[in-house]
């Protein structure tokens, strides 16, 4: 039987719509999969504030968070790598696994893919954030939201204390991550390396998230912090605790840029013992 008429308009279609120039897909991908991370994060977040504890709790977010990972990894992991993260993306080119040329695109797709998903998480709970706080956007207080999207310090941590959790934490992130995809490692097959990350992932949050909420990802968390600076919560999403969201936007990329050079120049000592 020949093809058929809606087939044949399929195909078209198809061939019209399809994206050739592979730095292209890769950034879309980076941002498909940032989206679907920050997506599950922050919905957590969302049901377990909003809801009043009633469904979710920290642990939960946690668990959603690995989650997240994972299948954000396994959407775009099959053309860009799955990196979701600036600081990977940054680590990865320091490494000589991805082209410099590349980077600026992978990290315009991720931040991207961050912002959408707040605002769909935006739209998907507004009734319950109106609910829960009147109306009235708060970064502290009783009825604070702006913690739905991004991080803030607990109110005993000091700036110096922040910095050390956000680099222990990059770093910790960045050796879990190299460790599962390094072939001289005991590294999962390929359809599991997913997993494995995102364990490392929720593993992070159980172990280091009551200091400043495990961000880790300046996508993940300078992204929604834009959007939540414009979105109602204006300049205190910036400006609270004296500006503190600059610790894991820039320091926990640039320090962990450092510890990924470390290890790097180890390993490659180890490994040319005899």
């Amino acid at each position: 039987m020949g093809e058929s008429h809606f087939a044949r308009c399929q195909r078209k279609v198809a061939s019209r719509l399809k994206i050739t120039n592979v730095l292209i897909r890769e950034g879309l991908a980076e941002c498909l999969g940032t989206f679907l991370l920050v997506i599950f994060i922050d919905a957590s977040v969302a049901q377990w504030i909003l809801g009043k504890e009633a469904f979710g709790d920290f642990l939960s977010v946690n668990i959603a968070s690995g989650i997240g990972l994972t299948i954000g990894i396994y959407a775009a992991g099959g053309v860009s790598g799955g990196h979701l993260n600036p600081a990977v993306s940054l680590a990865m080119s320091i490494l000589g696994r991805l082209s410099w040329r590349k980077l600026p695109v992978y990290m315009l797709g991720q931040y991207l893919g961050a912002f959408l998903a707040s605002a769909l998480l935006y739209a998907v709970y507004y009734d319950g954030l109106v609910a829960y706080d009147g109306g009235e956007r708060a970064v502290s207080g009783e009825t604070a939201t702006a913690g739905i999207w991004t991080t803030f310090p607990a109110a005993f941590l000091g700036a110096g204390n922040g910095l050390l959790d956000q680099i222990v934490g990059t770093a910790l992130l960045m050796l879990g991550i190299l460790a599962v995809v390094d072939p001289s490692n005991l590294c999962p097959s390929r359809g599991l390396t997913p997993i494995a990350i995102g364990s490392v992932l929720a593993a992070l949050g159980m172990a280091f998230g009551m200091n400043f909420g495990f961000a880790v990802n300046p996508a993940r968390d300078f992204a929604p912090r834009v959007f939540v600076a414009v979105a109602g919560w204006g300049g205190a999403a910036f400006s609270f605790r004296s500006y503190a969201f600059w610790i894991p936007m820039f320091r926990a990329s640039y320090r962990c840029s450092g510890r990924v050079r470390c290890v790097s120049a180890v390993r490659r000592t180890a490994l040319s013992r005899p």
